[in-house]
């Protein structure tokens, strides 16, 4: 049976954890024409949601996520989308769970599938280049006992994983797939960053798959760590890159990091070479030489719409056995706050999730 009321996580405006409201009388969404209602099992932690939360989508934010000041954020441009966000708003950029009640138009014969929700959708927007809205931000999200989304974006997936690490992949490795998908990456010596992170481990993974020679930059700590993740090789992530590897020395450089260090990944790029970038964890503000641009006639990449088939390659990679996500821990949802916090604090490698409490009718 179907409650009435579930237990979620609110956002109420821009601000601190304290504006994460754990709330467990809200009312339980209806899955509209085309749409499905699922029990959410889990949801992973992305940095998308934090900074959704603080406002640092707004282009008056300069530095990083953990250095941002909510009271410079401009609320009519602080989302993926550059409008206003809505609030209340369940976040939540992933959802594993099952489909429990389907809404009109759509075959019943999906309740009881265990699924997970895309992240990038772009059934809101009717599928035009360039658009989509994201799930968590736009609309409600998986930080709840249910959510609903179309029917088209939530795919069904085969396989002996926890619900948590199901719940690890859609926005890391998502947006790790799309960057790999963008640079048309394969068997060439790739650098990326932040490689101890969701994206960051996602995209090693990935792009060994690709047979790729990954070069890792991550905390030295969390090195052998990084290298059962299958990187070929990791430098600490304050390493001169130039002495370390040479110049012109890359293939193509997969980037979640940005900050004071970015030039010199242009530097070691080889002429011809390759840049994508899906986000910008030490800071947005980076200094670009053109010359370095088109002298080495490199291209760069902006990576966050998503062609249907990043997705769609994500759920055969797991069917087939040929990725598998660390998870580093688990929360009850009721801790999203310290969940946060601990992400903040990038101590872990790999995913932290939150799990909602068991449904009561």
């Amino acid at each position: 049976m179907i409650p009435k009321t579930m237990t979620a996580v609110l956002l109420t405006s821009h601000g601190g954890p304290e504006k994460l409201d754990y709330r467990t009388d809200v009312p339980v969404p209806q899955p509209k024409a085309g749409e499905v209602l699922i029990r959410v099992a889990a949801s992973a932690v992305n940095n998308t949601d934090i900074n959704t939360r603080i406002g640092w989508y707004s282009r008056k934010v300069e530095v990083a996520t953990e250095a941002a000041d909510t009271a410079q954020v401009d609320q009519e441009d602080a989302s993926w989308s550059g409008v206003p966000l809505q609030f209340p708003r369940i976040q939540g950029a992933d959802a594993c769970g099952h489909v429990v009640a389907v809404g009109e138009g759509v075959d019943a014969g999906r309740i009881g599938q265990r699924v997970l929700v895309r992240n990038m959708l772009r059934s809101y927007v009717g599928w035009r280049p360039y658009e989509c809205w994201t799930y968590g931000s736009e609309i409600d999200g998986g930080f709840a006992q249910f959510t609903v989304a179309p029917s088209a974006e939530v795919y069904a997936v085969d396989c002996d994983w926890t619900d948590a690490e199901l719940a690890s992949i859609p926005c890391a490795y998502s947006t790790a797939e799309n960057m790999l998908h963008r640079a048309g990456v394969g068997a060439e010596r790739v650098l990326v960053t932040g490689a101890s992170g969701g994206v960051g481990s996602a995209a090693v993974q990935l792009a060994k798959r690709r047979e790729a020679e990954v070069i890792a930059l991550c905390a030295a700590s969390k090195a052998e760590e990084v290298k059962a993740l299958g990187a070929d090789r990791t430098l600490d992530r304050g390493a001169d890159l130039v002495a370390a590897l040479g110049r012109n020395s890359v293939d193509v450089v997969i980037d979640m990091v940005g900050g004071p260090g970015w030039p010199a990944l242009l530097d070691v790029l080889r002429t011809g070479g390759r840049y994508a970038c899906a986000g910008a964890i030490a800071g947005p503000i980076c200094e670009l030489d053109l010359r370095r641009l088109y002298l080495k006639d490199l291209t760069l990449y902006g990576c966050t719409f998503q062609e249907d088939a990043v997705f769609e390659n994500l759920i055969r990679y797991i069917e087939a056995g040929e990725i598998r996500p660390v998870v580093a821990r688990t929360y009850p949802l009721a801790e999203i706050a310290q969940a946060q916090a601990d992400f903040l604090s990038k101590k872990h490698t790999g995913k932290l999730v939150l799990i909602p409490p068991p449904v009561t009718a």
